[in-house]
């Protein structure tokens, strides 16, 4: 019905596309590797938190959410540009089971 309104209205309608397959344990564990390595040097219950976050993740974008805390987390124990650097470089771990457009770099 959507797709017939937005016709209608004159406007191109294509839904999201999702990845054609889900992601195995070994595509997880590709992802949660780098994220858990992102904060190893933070130890405090926050950290403990997150780590079980991580864990327990069971798709690339529960792991994709679970960025922010991460950066909040380095941003107390450092600074926010040693949480940007080491965040910027999960991006890549992500390409391919996010749309591109949600892959954006923290400035």
């Amino acid at each position: 019905m959507i797709t017939s309104f937005a016709r209608w209205l004159g406007v191109s309608f294509t839904p999201r596309r999702r990845s054609t397959h889900k992601a195995t344990l070994k595509d997880l564990a590709g992802i949660r590797r780098p994220l858990l390595h992102a904060i190893e040097d933070c130890i405090d219950q926050q950290a403990l938190r997150l780590r079980t976050k991580i864990e327990s993740a069971r798709t690339p974008q529960e792991l994709w959410m679970l960025r922010n805390d991460a950066f909040q987390l380095i941003s107390q124990q450092h600074n926010q540009s040693v949480a940007a650097e080491r965040i910027n470089e999960l991006i890549q771990c992500f390409e391919g089971w996010l749309e591109p457009k949600q892959l954006m770099r923290i400035k």
